[in-house]
């Protein structure tokens, strides 16, 4: 045979051995599919599903065939240790790829052989036997005599992890709280019984000397005055140490509006004086801020308003407050308006939780019911009688010109304001849960021509039930009763007088249109009034949400409260909520529509309608 031709032959032989053996050859990386089999325990089969790698590196972390095969390996160890977490100790795991078990001799050959498409298919299945329960639970070491009890763990239930270590965390929290603060609870020792299916479980804790509070330093004031923090601060030396006393004090200074971050940080060691010392890491907030907002109604228009903020004024908290508004646009207002102030809040003011405010405002508007312009004054204080409670009591002054009906009234109104506020929402903007509610009474005399006297009284209500549970269906309810008293309807100026419609009261109504009215349809307000709201808000995903709601409401001329005629509304309206508040857009129809009134009023604003 020439040798080209043997030549030949050998190439053809040797090309031939080459395809037959890629032909042969597996994908590499190997693609798989990965399928648990359930438990019958969500709980369980989540966290049999969150301590699989298979599952987790699939995608990030693709692998060969000898590697996926030590990966399904390594989980049958991590799935045993889920298991067992869950009191189930005799628990069986069988894994297998491509139908075949992990101790199968010709699963490397399946692997190797294997194609990229279909991937191979990873099945694994429980079997789960008995769930051991506590057998005996104790603590061995000397604690004082109340401690054990706060364990919470009873013989004959469940053995399960979780509940044996919130057990452990349960006993370091009460040896603190007894004044322990270097206590240790070690991992409890665990005795299996195979036979009877029982754990026992060992409490050694180590208490520890018993100390009080020592030193108190404070990091990271920039602007505030130290001496201002520590007469504020909860917290003092030679208290027993208490980790909800430190957590107070902790709340406490975050909630003065100066600092972001308030950290609390117990000395590892006692000092000298068998005392603990107490570091308060601070961050403050930036001194200034500045925000900006709109809204728009059909009856009011379009509002933009702006403020500036000072949030430590002269080092102690102290806040100064600059505001301003415009309004335009809408069909309840003849020319466009604006609004300023400046409002000074002195924290702490003689006394704890007492803070001294100062206002001043500056309003001119032309609305349906009345032109206004005036000059507002006011001081008060406010005290903070309990967690929910707030009282207030003030002297306020007001200079204003009223024109109503072509006359021209000038007034300068002295006002003693005080109140009585119970806030226990859950939120500013969007509450889900809670009571508010405000009673506010106001002598007020006019002082000069015209003069009068007159107290007007006031109490209003909301709440908000949370049907489901679940911070996503709520039922608001919102009230307001109110009464100008000592005083003919017309010697009280007409800003001081009651009207309803609008977003406050009575939507589908045109601001302040319900009510007594003069003989050409103009708002003349009234003396009493009585609004209810019933709404009801769903949430559909995470981010929008629906409402549905109906007002009610009535205002009545030298009456009483509840005597007047009475206008309902209804409507619907959209949510988008953002980490600032919920974006509002609400539509609403008057029920028994006014003659000359509009047919519906729309309602766009940031933060519930109340």
């Amino acid at each position: 045979m020439p040798a080209a031709v043997r030549w030949l032959a050998l190439f053809v032989v040797i090309s031939t051995a080459i395809a037959a053996t890629r032909r042969s050859e597996g994908a590499d990386p190997q693609p798989y599919t990965v399928t648990l089999k359930p438990t019958g325990d969500s709980a369980l089969d989540a966290a049999l599903q969150g301590s699989s790698t298979l599952i987790s590196l699939q995608k990030s972390a693709p692998v060969a065939g000898f590697a996926l095969t030590e990966r399904a390996r390594q989980d049958a160890a991590r799935f045993e240790t889920a298991l067992n977490s869950f009191g189930y100790y005799k628990a069986k795991v069988s894994t297998t790829i491509a139908e075949h078990r992990l101790d199968d001799p010709g699963l490397a050959a399946v692997i190797d052989s294997a194609p990229a498409k279909p991937p191979l298919q990873v099945a694994v299945s429980f079997d789960l036997g008995p769930r051991f329960k506590l057998g005996s639970v104790t603590v061995s070491t000397k604690v004082p005599p109340d401690i054990p009890p706060q364990l919470d763990l009873i013989p004959g239930q469940p053995a399960m992890a979780a509940q044996i270590l919130a057990g452990q965390g349960r006993l370091l929290d009460a040896l603190r709280s007894d004044g322990y603060p270097l206590a240790k609870v070690p991992v409890p020792i665990a005795t299996l019984h195979p036979d009877q299916n029982l754990l026992d479980v060992d409490f050694r804790p180590d208490a520890g000397p018993k100390a009080d509070i020592g030193p108190i330093d404070f990091s990271g004031l920039k602007h505030m005055n130290e001496s201002f923090v520590r007469k504020r601060l909860l917290l003092h030396q030679g208290d027993e140490f208490s980790p909800q006393a430190i957590e107070r004090a902790r709340t406490d200074l975050s909630s003065i509006g100066v600092f972001s971050v308030v950290r609390a940080v117990p000395a590892s060691a006692l000092d000298a004086d068998g005392q603990l010392p107490i570091k308060f890491d601070l961050t403050e907030r930036p001194l200034h801020a500045v925000d900006a907002g709109v809204a728009y109604s059909t009856d009011l228009g379009i509002n933009f308003s702006a403020g500036w903020h000072d949030r430590n004024l002269f080092g102690n908290a102290e806040q100064l407050n600059l505001t301003a508004s415009y309004q335009a646009g809408g069909d309840a207002i003849k020319r466009p308006g604006y609004a300023a102030g400046a409002q000074f809040l002195k924290p702490d003011f003689l006394r704890r939780d007492q803070t001294l405010e100062i206002d001043l405002n500056a309003i001119k508007q032309s609305l349906q019911a009345y032109d206004q312009t005036a000059l507002l004054e006011k001081i008060a204080i406010n005290r903070k009688l309990s967690q929910y409670w707030t009282a207030s009591l003030g002297l306020s002054g007001e200079q204003e010109s009223i024109l109503q009906e072509g006359v021209t009234q000038h007034y300068n109104l002295v006002g003693i304001p005080a109140s009585l506020k119970y806030d226990s929402t859950n939120n500013l903007l969007d509450p889900t849960q809670g009571i508010r509610a405000l009673l506010s009474i106001t002598p007020t005399y006019s002082i000069g021509t015209p003069s009068a006297a007159f107290l007007i009284g006031q109490l209003a209500g909301s709440t908000y039930l949370d049907v489901f549970n679940d911070g996503r269906s709520i039922l608001a309810l919102r009230g307001l009763v109110g009464q100008v008293a000592g005083a003919g309807i017309f010697a009280v100026p007409a800003d001081q007088r009651f009207y309803a419609g609008g977003s406050a009261t009575v939507r589908g109504y045109r601001y302040q249109t319900l009510g007594p009215q003069f003989p050409d349809r103009i708002p003349s307000g009234g003396n009493a009034i009585s609004t209810g709201t019933v709404e009801l808000r769903q949430r559909i995903l995470s981010s929008y949400g629906v409402v549905g709601f109906m007002d009610v409401g009535q205002v009545s001329a030298n009456g009483a409260p509840f005597a007047g005629n009475w206008h309902a509304g209804a409507g619907v309206g959209a949510r988008y909520y953002t980490p600032i508040g919920p974006i509002r857009l609400d539509f609403a129809v008057p029920l028994n529509k006014l003659p000359g009134g509009d047919s519906f009023e729309v309602y766009i604003g940031i933060g519930q309608a109340f």
